[in-house]
């Protein structure tokens, strides 16, 4: 073979080698491009929002006890107001009147005791009249010197005087029972009258004013309520009042910290703590698919003098902390049907790398041997020698963006965070690459 042949030969048998090799690394399966992020301690907060309103700790209904016009009205809505100050008037006339006419029945009847007692002393006067001339004249009858009758006279005398007393004792019995009663009626009518002069039982803010001067207050019954004149808020001590749901309730419990959020504010945020936990839901009018809520109140740590009952707020109650905890992406978060044996340690197939994913998951959709079983178990993907491997974590408590890990990977670990399409349909052995970061600059506008 000439030389010319030999260089030929060797022409050929080096192009079917590139061609050979090119088929094969096209054919050589590069894996799934995906993003990672390196696990590390983290300081993490479980934290449970809810939304609800402001009130105060403590408020005041002012109601009319007693049916009038208001005559006098000394504050309007807003008003600061101190405790025992004057609020309104209602038109004492008629009760002013029933006072004047007690005090004058509590008069006779005392002037009416006064000459009853003084009749009782007359009396006792002529019955000791009437005792002396009985002794005498029961001496003069021993001696003979008068008759049986005169005797007996001057004894009914005697009997009658003391009947006489008896009867003036029970009167007076009767009218001082009358004047009690008379006291007692006159002490309701100053009380009626007292409650026509309503006074703050409280410091406060004025937050609602139903009634104008000249208008009548309406007194409540069994069946209606009264007329509410006006509310008291002592804006001193500050709670919102705030829905949490079911599932947030058993982390939630007297003495956690929070912070509160008012729409009326939207650059500040205020520090409180929880002071009450209901152990009831809200009960909600009618039949609703609404979602079953507990009402928790929070109690702010500061005041605020431009708040006002009702502005809506958010809490975010800390139900939880954890410092240099081990962290995991929440979106690093997945579960997969992993084969379990008998221990309950996973049982990983070896992979063959010379077939497909879509060939490889079919060839795992086996038969279970003795002892295995499938099951649903949480976890995430870490990558090892370049392949996705499915990890199960145990984890504790949720931050905004993290997951506390408390066994299942540990520091310096890589999982697959993304993308999300990548990781929703990875299975364990997958060949997988990571993404280069984007470093591209955004264009200025």
């Amino acid at each position: 073979m000439n030389r010319k042949k030999i260089f030929i030969a060797v022409g050929v048998i080096a192009l079917l080698g590139a061609i050979a090799y090119a088929n094969i690394a096209f054919k050589k399966e590069t894996g799934t491009e995906v993003t990672v992020e390196k696990i590390q301690r983290r300081d993490l907060q479980a934290i449970v929002s809810a939304s609800g309103k402001i009130q105060p700790k403590r408020s005041v209904n002012i109601s009319a006890e007693t049916m009038g016009k208001v005559v006098g009205l000394n504050v309007n809505e807003g008003d600061t107001v101190k405790q025992g100050q004057f609020l309104l008037q209602i038109d004492p006339r008629n009760l002013q009147t029933a006072v004047d006419s007690r005090e004058a029945s509590l008069a006779a009847s005392r002037s009416s005791i006064e000459e009853t007692k003084k009749n009782r002393d007359t009396v006792n006067i002529t019955l000791k009249n009437q005792m002396e001339s009985l002794r005498r004249t029961s001496e003069l009858f021993k001696n003979g010197l008068i008759t049986k009758a005169d005797m007996d006279n001057a004894q009914a005398q005697v009997n009658s005087t003391n009947s006489q007393l008896t009867e003036i004792a029970q009167r007076i019995m009767t009218a001082e029972t009358r004047l009690k009663n008379d006291q007692a009626n006159l002490e309701t009518a100053k009380y009626d009258l007292n409650k026509v002069r309503l006074v703050s039982p409280i410091a406060g803010i004025v937050t609602k004013r139903n009634i104008e001067e000249g208008e009548t207050v309406v007194v409540g019954t069994m069946n209606n309520a009264g007329t509410v004149l006006l509310t008291i808020a002592d804006m001193s001590v500050i709670e919102a009042e705030v829905e949490v749901d079911e599932t947030d309730i058993p982390n939630v419990t007297v003495g956690q910290a929070a912070k509160i959020k008012i729409d009326a504010f939207p650059d500040r945020s205020f520090r409180a703590k929880v002071t009450e936990v209901g152990n009831s839901p809200i009960a909600t009018a009618g039949a609703t698919t609404r979602a079953t809520n507990f009402k928790v109140v929070v109690q702010l740590e500061e005041t605020i003098p431009e708040v006002r009952p009702g502005f809506t707020c958010t809490a975010e109650i800390t139900t939880a902390t954890r410092e240099k905890a081990i962290a995991v992406p929440i979106q690093a978060t997945t579960v997969r049907e992993m084969v379990l044996d008998a221990s309950g340690t996973i049982v990983r197939e070896p992979v063959d790398p010379t077939k497909s994913p879509s060939a490889r998951r079919s060839a795992a959709i086996t038969e279970l041997k003795p002892g295995q079983t499938r099951k649903e178990i949480e976890g995430v993907f870490v990558i090892k020698d370049g392949k996705s491997v499915f990890m199960p974590l145990k984890v504790g408590i949720a931050g905004d963006k993290f997951f506390e890990v408390l066994t299942g990977i540990k520091d310096g670990d890589e999982v697959i965070t993304g993308p999300f399409a990548s990781v929703r349909g990875m299975k364990d052995g997958d060949l997988v690459k990571v993404a280069a970061p984007n470093t591209t600059t955004p264009e200025k506008k």
